[in-house]
């Protein structure tokens, strides 16, 4: 099975943000937010952390961690970061093949959504930025401080689906990491991964994927309009 033929018999695709599209972090370390996210549960009064929270270079870590410690805490660590990642969208490196493949799907007449535990106002600056914003249908990304509806959770998945109006069975959803292959079977959707990385082939293999590709250009689309 190839993954052209498993987009070719689907009515709608739904795209992972950062990986699948481009590089959110590649002018603004990731390690840089982490470290200001953990600035602001400081300026909290929250100096004493966990040791992985502490060394962590991951934002996403440090958020769900404040969620742990009230909506107070994750409401403001949630602002903070989605401000570092709207900044970061200027120096985002575009995924080699990304926007020529929302530009096939936009072209066959198929509906396509971004599906992003990124913050939406970055996922949207972003599109605007690259003048993609009309190819996407839909944006389902983080909205608010509730770090429990983000993948490996389906939610983003579910409410992608139901605004394209699309079962789960009709949907190819495409994502570089272990947490979209396991958001995607929670959702019943069909999973490509990307790997991105030589690593990650076995890491989204071993996670259920579909299939793994290692481009986007693997993913050639047959115009169907």
């Amino acid at each position: 099975m190839k993954a052209a033929d498993v987009l070719a018999r689907a009515r709608a695709l739904l795209l992972d943000f950062d990986g699948p599209i481009c590089s959110v972090f590649a002018g603004l370390p990731a390690s840089s937010v982490a470290d200001q996210l953990r600035g602001v549960l400081a300026d909290g009064g929250h100096v004493d952390v966990p040791e992985w929270v502490a060394t962590s270079g991951d934002p996403f870590e440090v958020f769900q961690y404040a969620a742990t410690l009230g909506k107070d805490e994750a409401r403001c660590v949630e602002a903070a970061f989605a401000a570092r990642e709207v900044e970061a969208i200027s120096s985002a490196i575009p995924a080699s093949g990304a926007h020529e493949l929302i530009e096939a799907w936009y072209d066959s007449g198929r509906a396509l959504a971004v599906v992003s535990n990124n913050n939406a106002s970055a996922v949207g600056a972003y599109l605007e930025l690259y003048n993609l914003r009309g190819m996407v249908d839909f944006i389902s990304a983080r909205t608010g401080s509730d770090a429990a509806l983000l993948k490996p959770h389906p939610y983003l998945l579910r409410l992608a689906l139901a605004a394209l109006m699309v079962a789960p069975g009709e949907s190819v959803f495409v994502g570089d990491s272990i947490t979209d292959i396991e958001a995607a079977r929670s959702a019943s959707v069909f999973s490509v991964g990307y790997a991105n990385k030589p690593k990650k082939f076995d890491d989204l293999t071993g996670a259920g994927a579909g299939l793994v590709v290692s481009r986007l250009q693997d993913l050639h689309i047959v115009n169907v309009r």
